[in-house]
């Protein structure tokens, strides 16, 4: 560590919040796709910016032979803290064996690296390039009603057959973004099942505050995605009402600490729960040049250094 980026006596040190990355801050989004960086450089890069965890990324990017994947990581100094799924528990009972088959896949492998957290995505009311309309952007109380129960029972399913805790995150353009549909999930769901991935900067794409979420909700922090947005960026992504993917391709997310929420003060909070997180770095760039994301992850390593992570 540098001396520009050592934690000043003021600094707390956050020794409770292990810091990673995940390979959306290379700009991946899908399996497969010429326009992302490929595995091998990602692994690689994420290293060299002084990372030690990961998380999986979309299933398939990363090699999902355990034994190939526990070596390509070992071998960089590198942990996987985290898998991923996209659900629309929503829809109800008819959609628990398509879902639950491809849960399965990614609890599986996340399991088989030491891992024991999965964050799971509510699925797009509409479509993240085209802003066509999927579904419509408000539930039911039907639909809640499908959601927290489908959310717990996934929640018991996946802690009894892998040893997983699962941790819902928030994320724009899906039913559970703002302050209000988030309270709404946590004060319908267990909090012995169901954690939250508090992914700072979309909660703030939805105009959430991250600080006031953790001395509400503390309890159900389990996991934690750190992003910031661009306020002058998101503040015209709101007017045009652009779609998430647009907007991404716009630069809303930005930098640290070129944006919002200010992430000292989040980190700060967090520590004061007294539990160990995860803290992954998720700056959202699809698709992006591939010399871009090492630089920004190495200053990003060493913003969150001077922070006292």
């Amino acid at each position: 560590m540098s001396a520009a980026h050592s934690p000043s006596p003021a600094t707390p040190v956050l020794d409770r919040i292990r810091v990673g990355s995940a390979p959306d801050s290379w700009g991946v989004w899908f399996a497969e796709d010429p326009a992302q960086t490929p595995w091998r450089r990602f692994l690689d890069e994420v290293a060299e910016a002084g990372y030690e965890w990961i998380e999986l990324g979309p299933y398939g990017y990363l090699p999902t032979d355990p034994g190939r994947l526990r070596e390509e990581v070992a071998r960089r100094g590198l942990n996987v803290s985290a898998g991923t799924v996209f659900t629309a528990l929503h829809r109800g009972p008819a959609v628990w064996d398509e879902t639950w088959e491809q849960v399965s896949r990614v609890a599986a492998l996340t399991r088989a690296m030491g891992a024991e957290h999965l964050v799971v995505i509510p699925s797009f009311w509409r479509d993240d390039r085209t802003a066509e309309l999927i579904e419509e952007p408000e539930l039911t109380a039907g639909q809640w009603h499908h959601l927290a129960s489908g959310m717990e029972r996934l929640a018991r399913e996946v802690r009894d057959t892998f040893g997983l805790g699962i941790a819902v995150h928030p994320h724009a353009d899906t039913h559970i973004d703002t302050e209000a549909h988030v309270a709404r999930f946590l004060d319908a769901t267990d909090p012995g099942l169901v954690g939250l991935c508090l992914d700072t900067g979309h909660y703030a794409y939805c105009g959430g505050d991250s600080v006031k979420l953790i001395e509400t909700y503390g309890e159900r922090i389990g996991y934690l995605h750190l992003k910031q947005v661009d306020p002058d960026i998101l503040a015209g992504v709101v007017r045009d009402g652009t779609p998430f993917g647009p907007a991404v391709g716009r630069g809303v997310m930005c930098e640290p600490p070129r944006g919002v929420p200010e992430l000292e003060p989040v980190l700060a909070a967090a520590q004061g729960l007294g539990v160990d997180l995860f803290a992954i770095v998720e700056q959202d760039m699809y698709p992006c040049p591939p010399e871009q994301p090492l630089p920004i992850a190495r200053r990003t390593r060493a913003f969150l250094r001077s922070c006292g992570a």
